[in-house]
């Protein structure tokens, strides 16, 4: 019986075993020596196990600069994903009608998420570039035609991190149409047609039967878009490198650990991010899974 339960699994568990010995130790093994690290006071080239407890996380909550940088990363992260949804499901619903070519705006509305956050960031500095000795370039040569212009990420106030998440939504809105229109696509022509049988018009159809049908899609790129902004670090740093006003915790993180050596101090900001990382993701994969076994 024991010969015949491992050849049904024992295959498959050979054939995965290297992914999960490599898995367990280059992610789950850094992870947990990331959070060693974070309870010492390793600071400098030369490494420290001097365990001083949650002294290093106590000091982060206390600092201004970190209170900032959450404050716009939230920012950051709420015009980021409204933005990208706000963006991919218009292109979505407007591919799912039926465009000419449709083949070919998919792939020019999905091109942006194949260029790197470095190369968009270095576009999108030039396009939101507001320096007048520079002359006027970008967006802002279009704006000085009705009388505007804009400091974009060089604003003082909120605005600053608020462009910085422009690009990161534009960059993302291919993936979200895709989801969408995959998602559109799945749905049975039948229920659209019942529902205008009915007496339902086309955006009745819409709210009643297609959009509870594109909760699950919702929900996943919810918890992508979110995990994706918490870590976000290439993009602000080649758009507007050591700049508090846009300066997030994961930028904050390499300038403590690699520019002022603080090794200690930057591990707790990562673990931070993780574990924020994991209240996005961990309900998401708890919920789906509940739901896939009371189906």
């Amino acid at each position: 019986m024991r010969r015949r339960k491992f050849r049904s699994w024992g295959p498959a568990l050979l054939l995965v075993a290297p992914s999960l010995a490599l898995i367990g130790v280059f992610v789950y093994g850094f992870i947990g020596w990331n959070a060693k690290v974070s309870l010492t006071d390793w600071k400098g080239l030369t490494p420290s196990d001097t365990y001083v407890g949650l002294a290093n996380y106590r000091e982060l909550f206390a600092d201004q600069t970190f209170r900032n940088d959450a404050r716009n990363l939230l920012v950051f992260t709420v015009v980021f994903i409204g933005g990208a949804l706000a963006m991919g499901i218009v292109l979505a619903l407007l591919l799912d009608k039926g465009a000419r070519g449709e083949s070919v705006w998919r792939g020019v509305f999905l091109f942006p998420m194949a260029i790197s956050f470095i190369a968009t960031g270095i576009v999108w500095r030039w396009l939101l570039n507001s320096d007048p000795g520079a002359g006027t370039t970008g967006l802002n040569t279009f704006l000085d035609w009705f009388g505007l212009h804009s400091d974009w990420h060089k604003s003082p106030s909120a605005g600053a991190i608020t462009a910085i998440a422009l690009p990161a939504g534009w960059a993302l809105s291919g993936y979200v149409m895709a989801l969408f229109l995959a998602g559109l696509r799945g749905i049975p022509e039948e229920l659209r047609e019942a529902a205008r049988v009915d007496g339902a018009t086309e955006r009745q159809v819409y709210w009643s039967v297609v959009r509870p049908m594109l909760t699950p899609v919702l929900m996943s790129a919810l918890v992508i878009l979110a995990h994706i902004s918490l870590k976000t670090f290439d993009l602000i740093y080649a758009i507007a490198p050591l700049d508090a006003r846009t300066e997030t915790p994961a930028l904050y993180m390499w300038l403590t650990s690699f520019r002022g050596g603080f090794f200690a101090r930057g591990a707790a900001i990562a673990t931070l991010l993780f574990l924020a990382i994991a209240l996005v993701v961990v309900p998401y994969i708890w919920y789906t899974s509940r739901k896939e076994r009371t189906r």
